[in-house]
């Protein structure tokens, strides 16, 4: 089980995972990944002098440095039963590779209608292909 500080449990926390990152779809999910900022510079005031950013919220359990996880399983998916079924599967699977992303990351697991159906090792290795290409850094489309 994911602690309270690895999850992500506002919708504004999904929304800014969903917009804001990195999205990659492999077999059965799709995963979005929004790896932390680079270490930015201080703001710079109108005097010149710098100031360091302030934070959003003053909340210990935001502000954590640890990296988190969302699960998004729709109706789509099937009943109830079958959800929550996915919903554990995922949940077991990205505890396991959590700690391999850079602290600050955020993680938005969505599963696909497949997913029911698809066994433990393949959604493990789509998991992992995605999570592996939302890492890589983004090239230059051509047109």
């Amino acid at each position: 089980m994911l602690t309270a500080a690895q999850r992500l449990r506002r919708s504004t926390d999904f929304a800014a995972a969903v917009r804001g990152g990195r999205r990659v779809g492999r077999g059965a999910v799709v995963v979005h990944l929004t790896l932390p900022a680079a270490s930015t510079p201080a703001a710079t005031t109108p005097l010149g002098t710098t100031s360091p950013e302030p934070a959003r919220t003053t909340d210990p359990e935001l502000i954590s440095e640890s990296s988190r996880a969302g699960f998004v399983v729709s109706k789509a998916v099937g009943p109830a039963v079958v959800r929550n079924k996915v919903r554990r599967r995922l949940r077991h699977l990205v505890r396991e590779r959590l700690a391999a992303l850079p602290a600050g990351s955020t993680l938005v697991v969505r599963a696909l209608p497949t997913a029911a159906g698809t066994p433990y090792p393949r959604l493990a290795g789509d998991l992992d292909a995605a999570i592996a290409a939302a890492r890589q850094p983004r090239g230059r489309r051509s047109r």
